[in-house]
Parts: C-alpha cells; sequence; structure tokens
C-alpha cells in the first residue's frame, strides 16, 4: 500500500517485479491520485497542480504503465479513484482540505482496506513506518490505515512490513552520486554531511530484511520512467521533482514489524524473503 503514483515503483519496484515473476499474488493499493505533485517536464506544465483533476487523472495512466512494466496486474485505488486527495506536504494548507487523505478517519479507510484484504487474503501487506518513511503527511497516514486494516483482518495477514533504508546504503549512494558528479552542488544530498542530517534512512540494525531483486533492477527502472511527470531517470540514478538524483538500487529493505521473523543470512542476518517463516 502506497500513498501515491509513484511511490511503489521508487520504495518496492523491484521487490514487487521479482515476486510478480515468480507467480506470487502482488497486489498494489494506492491511497491517491497524487494530485498535487510537482511536474518535471515542461511539456506536461500544463497539467500543474492548480488544475489537479488532470494532473490526477494524467497519473493513473502512468501508474497503470508503470505497473505493466512491472508486471503487476492487480492495481487498486483505496475506496476507488479520487475517494481521497493528495495532501501535499506536512503543514502546507492542502493538509486540511475536505476530502485530503491526511484527513481521513482512519476507521473508514482502512475498512476500504480490509476490503481488498478480504478479496485478495494476502499473507504479507507492505506500507510505511509510522514516519512515513520521510514524514510526508500521506505516508503516515498510509501507515496509520495499513496498520488498522491488519488489526481488522485479526490474523488473515501474517506479516507487516514498513519500507527502509539503511543509512549505511544511503552513504554508500551519495558516495556514489559524488564519485559521478550528480547532483547539484547546494542540493540536499550534495550538501550533506552525514546520513544522520536526512529525513529518511534508519540505523542498520533496525533493518530486518533485504530483498535482491538485482535481476529485476531494469523493470523497475521502466516503471519510474512510466512517471514521466514526477521522475526523472538517469540509470543506474533517478531524480525526483526536487532534482535529487537517488541510486536506484535493485536491493530493497524492510522492517518487520509484525509477524514471524524467519532466518537470517549474510553478516547483518537479515531475512532475504518477505514471506520467510510462514508455514
Amino acid at each position: 500500500m502506497h500513498a501515491h503514483p509513484d511511490d511503489e515503483s521508487i520504495g518496492t519496484g523491484a521487490t514487487m517485479a521479482k515476486y510478480a515473476a515468480e507467480g506470487a499474488g502482488v497486489t498494489l493499493v494506492t491511497c491517491t491520485l497524487g494530485e498535487l505533485g510537482e511536474i518535471i517536464p515542461p511539456e506536461l506544465s500544463d497539467l500543474s497542480w492548480d488544475r489537479q483533476d488532470r494532473l490526477g487523472q494524467h497519473r493513473i495512466g502512468e501508474l497503470a504503465a508503470a505497473c505493466a512494466a512491472l508486471g503487476v496486474s492487480d492495481h487498486r485505488f483505496l475506496g476507488g479513484p479520487g475517494r481521497w486527495r493528495d495532501s501535499g506536504m506536512m503543514g502546507a494548507p492542502s493538509n486540511d482540505a475536505d476530502g485530503s487523505f491526511w484527513r481521513a478517519d482512519v476507521d473508514v479507510a482502512a475498512r476500504a482496506l480490509l476490503e481488498v484484504v478480504l478479496d485478495v487474503r494476502p499473507a504479507v501487506l507492505v506500507s510505511y513506518d509510522a514516519n512515513g518513511f520521510y514524514g510526508h503527511p500521506d505516508h503516515i497516514q498510509a501507515h496509520r490505515v495499513a496498520w488498522r486494516a491488519f488489526e481488522l483482518a485479526d490474523g488473515l495477514v501474517r506479516k507487516f512490513y514498513a519500507t527502509a533504508v539503511p543509512k549505511s546504503v544511503l552513504a554508500e549512494g551519495i558516495k556514489l552520486m559524488r564519485d559521478a558528479g550528480m547532483g547539484e552542488p547546494g542540493s540536499s544530498f550534495m550538501a550533506v554531511d552525514s546520513v544522520d542530517d536526512l529525513p529518511f534512512g534508519i540505523p542498520d540494525d533496525q533493518v530486518t530484511t533485504e530483498i535482491d531483486a538485482r535481476d529485476y533492477l531494469e523493470a523497475k527502472l521502466a516503471a519510474l520512467r512510466a512517471h514521466r511527470s514526477q521522475i526523472a531517470v538517469d540509470s543506474p540514478f533517478f531524480a525526483l521533482t526536487n532534482l535529487v538524483g537517488q541510486r536506484a538500487f535493485g536491493l530493497e529493505y524492510y522492517t518487520l514489524l509484525a509477524g514471524p521473523r524467519g532466518p537470517g543470512g549474510g553478516p547483518a542476518g537479515w531475512e532475504n524473503d518477505l514471506f520467510a517463516g510462514l508455514d
């Protein structure tokens, strides 16, 4: 479950492609249309967020193309397309707009997700941590809604994961960017003295799971390219709307928030399968 179109490809694209290719059922639930996204290509500037419906409708098509690239055939908008709207960044007036996801009744939204859970009957649910990965209100709300739906499912869903990025991986990514001359000198990535200065990333010992989906990195990059209003791809890097480059890894990381932890491997002792520990 992700907050906006493109979040699925950035945070979990390689994982989704891997499991879909291996025959697992993969269902994507998106909470909003991303109506307040900032637009990168000048030729799409007429979709700017002051015409929210146009951008939201456009992003439906981008998301469909991204899902096709990932091999994910089951996608749903929470409560239906446009049921809840993009809330914008934390502290923006749009947080308080009627219909914003930030203002959604958690139980109402959770029951909409529960309908999907009862239909699909997943063993594993993936969303964000309580900070919404980096503090965006829609991500925080997605965590609250997903967690409540997990509770309401009463054991039907066996494991609940939050997306994560280990600080060691962030440090490696920043070094790669600097070595490659990527990013503006004053950008938030290039200017940081320490990964602790970034609004995301967690200590390595809080990570529980590493999914090696490097064989599906090209599918992830294709999905990122599908979100062309929001993302510019320069493989193996991609830039978001603030033009901050990030390494598009085929290794994706998670923190297990509930459910049985499976056996770990490697020096970090991380799980290598979201289904690890299940009968």
